[in-house]
């Protein structure tokens, strides 16, 4: 008897190896316009509450711009170091705050900034994106400040994704 389960256990998990190797495709989410704008605006507004001209970028999963605000105070390479955090964060899935550290063989690689401020957009287990922010000055290290206001605008939208899924 004991045998016989044991048999029937490996063919199970034979088979269902089998079916998750012939799926054709995969599915992800992606960020709707509207709740891109709104992460970029809620980031942008914490930041300008704390005295701040940032600019904000929105990515989608694979780092190409969903949405950008950009405070017309800040410095115009603001616009540019926004959305390379984002991109970066979301290319590694990791926030660019903590790449700082460990990834000094990416400095200088194209389309990667390891300067905090970039935040992954991932929510109930799935990856949406990420959010970039630019132009705070640095508390205690370099993007601090930015990466605060992107956590801030994620929180912010955190429950509408959630109860979306």
């Amino acid at each position: 008897m004991k045998h016989r389960f044991i048999v029937l256990l490996f063919a199970a998990l034979q088979t269902t190896s089998v079916l998750a190797e012939d799926e054709a495709f995969v599915t992800s989410r992606a960020l709707s316009m509207e709740l891109a704008n709104k992460l970029a605006m809620t980031a942008a507004r914490h930041c300008t509450k704390m005295g701040y001209q940032v600019s904000v970028a929105v990515t989608d999963r694979s780092g190409k711009l969903l949405a950008f605000n950009r405070n017309p105070l800040s410095g115009s390479h603001t616009i540019d170091v926004a959305i390379l955090k984002a991109a970066t964060a979301a290319s590694f899935q990791t926030p660019t705050i903590d790449m700082m550290k460990g990834f000094e063989g990416l400095k200088g690689a194209p389309g990667v900034l390891l300067v905090g401020g970039g935040v992954p957009l991932r929510i109930g287990g799935h990856m949406y994106g990420a959010i970039g922010v630019s132009g705070a000055p640095a508390k205690k290290r370099s993007g601090d400040v930015d990466d605060d206001c992107a956590r801030k605008g994620i929180a912010a939208v955190k429950e509408q994704i959630e109860f979306a899924q």
